[in-house]
């Protein structure tokens, strides 16, 4: 360092300035790369064992599902018929499901607003398309007081 701050010259704080915020920002960047790596590894374990009881439910999904056409059939109903109930169960549940993804899949609208948004920040317009979020000050703004009461009896 050159000396007290008032000899140093506007390009020496301008540098000092710009290495301590280099210096800042890979610190950053490293704290970021730990955090992620750490979470990484948490999350690759969590899935693995999400995985592993998704596979033994699906074990004891067939299992039960054995268990449903057989008791069927202990209570008169011909094998093929019982397994064939079962099977209808299920397909009507798949397209249950599937009809209920679809619907949810239908609603998207993609991300209108944020291609907007950087549509008007590529070409430099304002958007007055989309309000500007209003404060805590200005919400409930519009509408008229309530008068005080002023102490009289209503019938």
């Amino acid at each position: 360092m050159a000396g007290p701050p008032e000899e140093e010259s506007l390009g020496a704080l301008v540098a000092q300035a710009s290495q301590h915020v280099s210096t800042l920002v890979r610190a950053e960047i490293e704290l970021a790369k730990s955090e992620l790596k750490f979470n990484a590894t948490r999350v690759g374990t969590a899935v693995g064992l999400f995985a592993a009881a998704a596979f033994m439910l699906h074990l004891c999904l067939i299992l039960a599902s054995f268990a449903l056409a057989y008791g069927l059939v202990q209570l008169g109903m011909m094998t093929w018929l019982a397994f064939l109930i079962v099977t209808v169960i299920y397909v009507l549940v798949a397209g249950l499901l599937a009809f209920i993804g679809w619907r949810r899949l239908k609603g998207l609208t993609g991300m209108k607003r944020t291609a907007r948004s950087l549509r008007t920040i590529k070409d430099g317009t304002p958007d007055e398309a989309l309000p500007a979020p209003q404060t805590a000050g200005q919400i409930g703004g519009h509408r008229t007081p309530v008068p005080p009461d002023t102490g009289s009896v209503r019938p």
